[in-house]
């Protein structure tokens, strides 16, 4: 058995390390069975020395991200220290998370990845044109997708941000809704200004909303443009008809970048109409620039209840489609 002590410079400092929450440190002791005992600016290690030597390496990766700036979340922390235990991939994951920081707004945090398929998603929209956003609520698809165009705006290497979504009725018709047609189609359109307006100066937005630089329009008004020099995004694919989905990835034109999202499961298309999304996954396999990233229900980076609802109806239809 060995001990070993970690010292802080604060206790401040040592309570952002581990995310403000001590349940950081039963995570870390739990994942690689050593007992840690904290207070004041310093933290004790007892266990094993190659379990000793592993958790220091977790505090060591953690440290990093906290001296560059970065916060330090229970599912970032679930992050570094599972990756630590399974000795996962060639670069360690605070490396990672610090590299791919997205800097959407001067006056606004740097957006970082929190899991394993975040930062394959962010490596992927950097290094593809077409990149497709597949899995469950809660996975940061729309957020990061928005986080790395403003980034690539800021840095110029696109002249302007489109957002798109299909406006999928559900119940009403858009023409019995009250008000004009921008008012009508607002609703729809609502969570990626709310992501916007999350990640800049809602001033900042705006101004960049009235010069044109960012568009948010729903899907039917793609059609017939030709999108340059553009970072694009396409939100709740799902919800895309086939002959929606082509018209879509053949506005692209030259120095244009796009990235699909969707979750298959949450089709609202009118029963027979095959979703577009779909038939993308299908057919575009494979293709040169084109980059499926799939996230899991451990991507989720909302409350653990969310991950755990979703788990359950996962089980749930898995059942059902066993009985079919």
């Amino acid at each position: 058995m060995s001990v070993e002590t970690l010292t802080y410079e604060s206790p401040q400092f040592l309570q952002k390390l581990i995310g403000h929450d001590l349940a950081g440190l039963r995570i870390i002791a739990d994942a690689l069975h050593v007992q840690i005992t904290s207070r004041d600016g310093w933290v004790r290690l007892e266990g094993e020395e190659p379990a000793i030597a592993a958790t220091k390496e977790v505090f060591a990766q953690l440290e990093r991200v906290r001296r560059q700036g970065g916060e330090v979340t229970p599912t970032l922390l679930r992050l570094i220290t599972e990756s630590v235990l399974t000795e996962h991939g060639d670069a360690d994951p605070a490396d990672a998370i610090m590299n791919l920081r997205l800097q959407g707004s001067s006056k606004k945090p740097p957006v970082l990845v929190k899991t394993r398929g975040q930062i394959a998603y962010v490596q992927a929209m950097r290094e593809h044109e077409v990149v497709f956003g597949i899995g469950p609520a809660g996975t940061g698809k729309t957020y990061l997708a928005m986080a790395q165009g403003l980034h690539f705006l800021r840095e110029k290497a696109v002249q302007r941000l489109v957002l798109t979504r299909p406006a999928v009725e559900a119940g009403e018709a858009l023409g019995f809704l009250p008000g004009d047609l921008k008012e009508k189609i607002f609703p729809y359109l609502r969570p990626l200004y709310d992501a916007l307006y999350d990640m800049m100066d809602p001033d900042e937005a705006e101004r960049m909303i009235e010069r044109g630089a960012i568009e948010i329009a729903p899907l039917a008004y793609m059609r017939g443009r030709t999108l340059k020099n553009a970072f694009i995004i396409l939100d709740e694919a799902q919800n895309t008809t086939t002959e929606q989905m082509l018209m879509f990835l053949t506005r692209l034109g030259e120095g244009a970048r796009c990235v699909i999202t969707g979750d298959p499961s949450q089709v609202d298309l009118r029963r027979h109409v095959r979703s577009g999304l779909r038939e993308a996954v299908e057919v575009l396999q494979g293709v040169e620039g084109v980059k499926f990233v799939s996230f899991l229900s451990k991507d989720i980076v909302r409350l653990p209840v969310v991950q755990r609802i979703i788990e359950a109806y996962d089980r749930h239809r898995e059942a059902k489609n066993a009985q079919n």
